[in-house]
């Protein structure tokens, strides 16, 4: 799918299509991450802080469970 680059206001952005809109259940004010990998790019939901919290608070809770563990495996 081709998209064009064009001036919006002071800035220049991209249009994405509805149809990728709906697919993707997109919907103005989205957050989305732009990666940069070598020529390529790719446009990713942003997480929501708060579900990063609460990803973040599990980890942690696992990491302090499991620390034994996890410093033998790392030797």
């Amino acid at each position: 799918m081709n998209v064009t680059v064009r001036k919006i206001g002071n800035s220049e952005g991209v249009i994405l299509p509805k149809e990728v809109l709906d697919r993707h259940n997109l919907r103005a004010g989205d957050k989305l991450v732009l990666i940069e990998d070598g020529e390529n790019l790719t446009l990713r939901r942003s997480e929501d802080p708060e579900e990063f919290e609460r990803k973040m608070n599990i980890a942690r809770e696992r990491m302090k469970k499991y620390e034994k563990t996890y410093r033998a495996l790392a030797k």
